[in-house]
């Protein structure tokens, strides 16, 4: 079977009758079963995946916007009666009682939800080693990273194992996967998709996105999956049938002067940028250098604020309320103090360890409190370059795929591949990140685009013209 870039090609093959959903699911199947040494799955929904393609084929009159749809979810999303485990022995063969409200909405447009897919534990990493079920392979090299914490979502429609994902972007766990393996991913204004269902990592930067072929794709399942819900109090109250651009025309470009000149910036990854500003000019945009002079603050004001929701939200699991308890526990201390220390990975514990400390009487306000007002400094800085520009342009990620257990060993060097993507979740802005270079090794070289609250039509359109051009 051939691969299919757009949704809209399988559907007029599906139409012709040149293509079945059934056909459709096999040929994925059997692609999952050729690449699992990618370990992009933790479970295939088979013969559900194959039920459901049937009853669709029998499907008489209207068909849904997502038929033909098959995609996976990555392991933090809820869906009923199927595993969840947030790729954590803490969750190991947890069976989640609902399904989220993404979920539902991907089911009732028709998609074929094949899979749940392998991420970083509890969505906290940047490059997919923190699984307790290892690492996903970058099928463009084996021996590098597939990025994280989605990258098990981003591999599976890089190898075309499905034709599009859902993953979980708190600080760029869409986009950086996605810049990685040479796909689009997407992280959606805050708010834009409920949270119902996603299980929690940072809850006021968590939110769901979709890795797909095309920005036509990625676009659909958003126009699918977003609007308000009854079960999340900040989901936006509104739902947006359409992302649609309803007229072309020339963009201001913002892009922070400060990501040329430094020396961390990868010198392919830097050329590549140039080469995209000179192409965004000569497509007739205005494309303009701008000074933001907090840059270096990004990082640490997110990691503060990140672990200490991180901290909030993982202390439910203890071995009393659910989750992994220790077999070995003799009393109640032990039962805390060791189901935590067993069921949780080392970075999730380092994070939990580290948030903890930020929230502590003694350190609040040193910490969790100044990260707060760095938060609103930079809304405000973002907000101003708004005032006169569309977007804000970037490199997704500061070099290419790195080798796999090339950066464990230092927690800094990782954090900062995440530099050029927390700033969206800081201050709650939609950002994409297209597949539009290569490095010499052939590695995927990835370009953010990054716009508005609520203005994901300026962002769909200007990435449909540069994919396309």
């Amino acid at each position: 079977m051939k691969n299919y870039n757009k949704l809209v090609d399988i559907q007029v093959d599906l139409a012709d009758g040149k293509l079945s959903c059934v056909s459709l699911v096999q040929s994925y199947l059997a692609n999952i079963q050729q690449n699992q040494d990618l370990n992009a799955f933790l479970e295939v929904f088979a013969d559900e995946a194959l039920a459901r393609a049937a009853e669709l084929d029998r499907k008489s009159g209207a068909k849904g916007k997502l038929y033909g749809l098959v995609i996976a979810i990555k392991d933090n999303i809820c869906y009923q009666g199927h595993k969840v485990s947030a790729s954590s022995k803490m969750l190991e063969n947890f069976e989640s009682l609902y399904s989220s409200t993404a979920v539902e909405r991907l089911l009732a447009e028709d998609a074929i939800i094949i899979g749940r897919l392998n991420c970083d534990e509890f969505a906290m990493g940047g490059s997919n080693e923190n699984s307790a079920y290892g690492p996903v392979l970058n099928q463009r090299d084996k021996t590098r990273v597939s990025g994280g914490s989605s990258g098990g979502s981003a591999v599976a429609v890089q190898a075309n194992l499905c034709q599009a994902s859902l993953g979980s972007d708190t600080g760029g766990s869409i986009r950086q996967p996605a810049s990685f393996c040479g796909v689009v991913g997407m992280k959606p204004t805050y708010g834009r998709v409920s949270r119902h269902g996603l299980i929690a990592f940072g809850s006021s930067f968590d939110q769901i996105g979709p890795f797909a072929k095309s920005v036509e794709d990625a676009q659909l399942i958003l126009e699918v999956i977003n609007g308000q819900d009854e079960y999340d109090a900040t989901a936006i109250q509104n739902r947006v049938a359409s992302f649609e651009s309803k007229e072309q025309r020339k963009y201001c470009i913002a892009y922070f002067q400060d990501i040329i000149d430094s020396p961390g910036l990868n010198a392919e990854v830097r050329d590549a940028f140039l080469h995209l500003i000179e192409r965004l000019r000569a497509l007739g945009h205005q494309v303009v250098p701008k000074t933001f002079p907090y840059l270096d603050y990004v990082v640490p004001a997110y990691y503060v604020l990140t672990t200490a929701e991180a901290s909030s939200n993982l202390s439910r699991y203890d071995g009393v309320h659910y989750g992994y308890r220790s077999p070995s526990a003799k009393n109640m201390d032990q039962v805390y103090k060791q189901s935590r220390t067993e069921g949780f990975g080392t970075e999730v514990k380092n994070r939990i360890m580290l948030g903890t400390f930020v929230l502590s009487a003694g350190y609040y306000d040193a910490y969790y409190s100044k990260a707060q007002k760095v938060r609103r400094i930079l809304s405000e800085a973002v907000n101003e370059v708004y005032d006169s520009c569309d977007f804000i342009l970037s490199p997704t990620t500061p070099s290419t795929a790195f080798k796999l257990g090339s950066k464990t060993s230092d927690p800094i060097e990782m954090y900062l591949e995440d530099i050029y993507t927390v700033l969206a979740n800081l201050v709650g802005n939609p950002a994409i990140s297209l597949p539009l270079y290569e490095s010499k090794e052939g590695l995927p070289v990835g370009m953010q685009l990054m716009t508005k609250n609520q203005h994901e039509a300026d962002l769909f359109a200007l990435s449909k013209e540069l994919m396309t051009e």
